[in-house]
C-alpha cells in the first residue's frame, strides 16, 4: 500500500512538473505574446536599476509595492529576465504542491494536486505570465499552514496582498471563520507594518497606496461580465459602442453610451456584495455552523464575486479561482467529494479563458459573434459558480453541541 501511494504522489509530480513546463513553453514561445507584462516588469525593474524612478517608491503604481520583489529577483537573469522569471513561477508552484501532498511520509492532498495539473494545462500561460502568479502559490501555502502555523499563514497572506491585493479576501475569511484568527491577524498587521515602514524609509510613503488611487477612474474592460452590452452592440454595427485602447493603463476598454455611469457603480456594487457574502457568514456563524467547513465555500464566494462583479475583467483574474478551489479541495473530511462540482466548473472556466486569451484575442478584438459567444458563456460560469458558493455556504453543517 505504502508504494502504491508513493507510485502516486511520483506520478503526480511528473505531471505536475510536466504542465508546468509546457505552459511556461507555451507562455515565452506561443502566439499572442502570453508574457507582455513580465517584459513590462523588466522595464519597470531596469528603470529603477539605472537610476530613473521605482515605480510605486518615486511614483504611482497601479501594484501594492511589495509586487516590486518578485520583479527585482527576476533581474538577476539579465536579458533572460523572462525565462527567469517563468523559472521562478515553476518553483513557486512545486513548492506550493510540496505543502499540500507534504514533504515526507504518508501522501495527502491528492486530489488536488492532480486537479492543480489539470487546472494549469486548461488555463494556459496566463497561470505563470503575471505578478498574480506570485500570490497563488503563496495563498495555497499559507491555507496549508492555517491550523499548524497561523502567525507563517497571515503573514504569507499579508506579503501576498501586498503584491496584488485579492488575497485580502482570503485574509477576511480567515479571520471571520477560524479560531486561529489572533494569530493569523497577528501574522498579517506585523508583516504589513515591516512592508510599510520599508516603504516608507526608502522614500515611497506617498505613493504606498497609490495601487487603489490609480484603479479609481478606471473604465470598463473588454473581459469584464459588464462590459458585455457594448460589446454585443458593437458587433451588430452600432457605432456608437465597441472597444477601444488606453494608452494610459495599457488595456482595452468599451465605448458607448453610460458605460462610465456603470463604471462608476461597479465598485461600489462589489462592495455591496462582498459585504453580502460576509454578512451571510457571520448569521451562519451565529446559528452555529462548523467554522472550518464554511471557510472553503466562503473563500470561494469571496474570489468569485471579486472577479464577477468587477469592471477589471483580466484573465489572470481567474487563476485566483485555482486557489479557492485547493483550499475546498483539501478541507476536512471530506473536501474533494464536497468540492467537485466548483472543481469542473472552475475547469471549464479556465478552458475558455485561454481560448479567449491569448489563443485568440484577435477575434475578441475584431468583435466576432463566435468569440464573444465564448466569452459571454466563461463571464455566465462565474456567475454560475458565485451561486454554488453562496447555496454551499447556506448548507453548511452545524457543529456537534457537546
Amino acid at each position: 500500500m505504502r508504494q502504491r501511494v508513493g507510485a502516486s504522489r511520483t506520478w503526480l509530480w511528473c505531471a505536475f512538473l510536466a504542465a508546468n513546463v509546457w505552459i511556461g513553453w507555451l507562455a515565452y514561445t506561443g502566439p499572442g505574446h502570453p508574457i507582455g507584462d513580465v517584459y513590462l516588469y523588466a522595464w519597470w525593474v531596469e528603470l529603477g536599476l539605472e537610476g530613473g524612478p521605482w515605480v510605486g517608491i518615486d511614483t504611482s503604481w497601479v501594484y501594492p509595492v511589495l509586487a516590486l520583489l518578485p520583479m527585482t529577483v527576476a533581474a538577476v537573469g539579465g536579458s533572460h529576465y523572462a525565462l527567469v522569471w517563468l523559472a521562478l513561477m515553476v518553483l513557486l508552484n512545486c513548492l506550493a504542491l510540496a505543502f499540500v501532498t507534504g514533504w515526507r511520509g504518508r501522501a495527502r492532498g491528492l486530489a488536488a494536486g492532480w486537479w492543480w495539473t489539470a487546472y494549469l494545462v486548461a488555463v494556459g500561460p496566463i497561470a505563470l505570465g503575471r505578478i498574480d502568479s506570485v500570490t497563488v502559490p503563496l495563498v495555497v501555502i499559507a491555507a496549508v499552514l492555517f491550523a499548524r502555523r497561523p502567525v507563517v499563514a497571515g503573514a504569507l497572506l499579508a506579503a501576498a496582498t501586498w503584491m496584488k491585493v485579492w488575497p485580502a479576501a482570503i485574509i477576511g475569511a480567515a479571520l471571520i471563520a477560524l479560531r486561529e484568527r489572533f494569530h493569523i491577524l497577528l501574522g498579517v498587521l506585523a508583516t504589513s507594518a515591516i512592508v510599510m515602514i520599508t516603504a516608507v524609509v526608502l522614500g515611497g510613503g506617498a505613493p504606498l497606496f497609490s495601487f487603489i488611487t490609480t484603479q479609481t477612474g478606471r473604465g470598463l474592460q473588454i473581459e469584464a461580465p459588464a462590459s458585455a452590452p457594448w460589446l454585443l452592440l458593437g458587433a451588430l454595427g452600432d457605432e456608437a459602442s465597441g472597444l477601444y485602447y488606453d494608452e494610459e493603463i495599457l488595456t482595452y476598454q468599451v465605448f458607448g453610451p453610460h458605460v462610465e455611469v456603470v463604471a462608476a457603480i461597479m465598485t461600489p456594487l462589489l462592495a455591496l456584495v462582498a459585504a453580502a457574502i460576509v454578512g451571510l457568514a457571520l448569521w451562519l456563524l451565529g446559528r452555529g455552523v462548523r467554522p472550518e467547513a464554511l471557510l472553503p465555500p466562503f473563500v470561494l464566494a469571496l474570489v468569485t464575486a471579486m472577479i464577477a462583479v468587477n469592471k477589471v475583467g483580466s484573465p489572470q483574474f481567474i487563476t485566483w479561482l485555482s486557489a479557492a478551489v485547493i483550499i475546498g479541495l483539501v478541507a476536512k473530511p471530506n473536501g474533494a467529494a464536497a468540492f467537485r462540482m466548483p472543481a469542473v466548473l472552475v475547469l471549464v472556466i479556465a478552458l475558455l479563458t485561454q481560448i479567449v486569451y491569448p489563443v485568440l484575442y484577435g477575434y475578441l478584438l475584431a468583435l466576432e459573434p463566435a468569440m464573444l459567444t465564448v466569452l459571454t458563456l466563461r463571464n455566465l460560469l462565474l456567475f454560475v459558480l458565485l451561486g454554488w458558493a453562496v447555496r454551499a455556504m447556506l448548507r453548511t453543517p452545524r457543529a456537534r453541541r457537546r
